[in-house]
């Protein structure tokens, strides 16, 4: 099962080199135990099956431990694709329509996965593989500009921390709520749940380009910031972004547990 794996990797080839992890550890859990919840029955019996009970929870890092795995040696750049200032709507159906037209990226790779574990149900490292990438796909920082990085190379302080841009979205917006993964879990549900339908709804093009308007968000805000990067703005950054944030994980958990059920039905 990996050499299979391992023979698709080849044909991916080799990706530009990003410097940072995706959603932390907790924001994983979140979305994969949002995602748990919605899953139909054969669905979750197949994943119990292959990851064990909630495995799919526990696994939901997987992608990141084992970017030094030598058998996997390409997956270090498969969580990210770097999208510019200024695209329009018909840029992102363009790169949509043409998965590789700016190289091998998350978008492209997370759409072969699931062609892979669609082939292939019982392939384990897929089905790893895709529910990692469904959730990295929302992280703005995983979308971000390509000059810094998506973000990693925009210098931030977090409460006396010095951090980036990236890094911030990764964890310290999460880390701010005080929350196991499950209390954010049961959080979300709470107050996005009576959105679960439209959010189901959406194409993964229309996903795109709601995850662009939260990258230009971000990025605005950055700019608006200016000289106050100086100053303590942490708590009224936590509070303008954190809907931004909540809803990229709550949509990313809704859209990943309709990927599996679409696979497994």
């Amino acid at each position: 099962m990996r050499q299979k794996l391992f023979s698709f990797i080849l044909f991916v080839g080799i990706l530009l080199p990003n410097t940072a992890f995706s959603w932390g550890v907790t924001g994983h859990r979140i979305i994969t135990e949002i995602a748990y919840r919605m899953l139909n029955r054969k669905a979750r019996k197949q994943v119990d099956k292959l990851l064990g009970t909630k495995g799919i929870v526990y696994y939901s890092s997987w992608a990141d431990e084992i970017k030094s795995d030598t058998i996997y040696p390409q997956s270090y750049g498969w969580h990210f694709q770097n999208l510019d200032a200024g695209l329009s709507n018909d840029d992102l159906e363009q790169l949509y329509n043409n998965k590789l037209q700016n190289g091998e990226h998350v978008i492209y790779v997370l759409d072969s996965m699931t062609v892979l574990l669609r082939n292939e149900p019982e392939n384990v490292d897929a089905l790893k593989f895709v529910v990692h990438l469904a959730g990295d796909i929302f992280q703005p920082m995983h979308m971000g500009h390509s000059a810094d990085r998506g973000g990693n190379a925009v210098r931030m302080t977090w409460f006396g921390r010095k951090t980036n841009l990236h890094a911030v979205w990764d964890d310290c917006l999460i880390e701010h709520s005080r929350m196991t993964f499950t209390e954010y879990s049961d959080f979300l549900v709470n107050r996005y749940g009576s959105r679960e339908k439209e959010l189901m709804a959406l194409s993964e093009l229309e996903c795109l380009c709601r995850t662009y308007d939260a990258v230009c968000k971000v990025y605005d805000y950055q700019v608006a910031l200016g000289e106050n990067l100086e100053k303590k703005y942490e708590y009224k950054y936590y509070y303008d972004m954190r809907s931004v944030l909540e809803l990229q994980l709550y949509t990313a958990a809704v859209q990943l547990a309709k990927r599996l059920n679409e696979v497994y039905k």
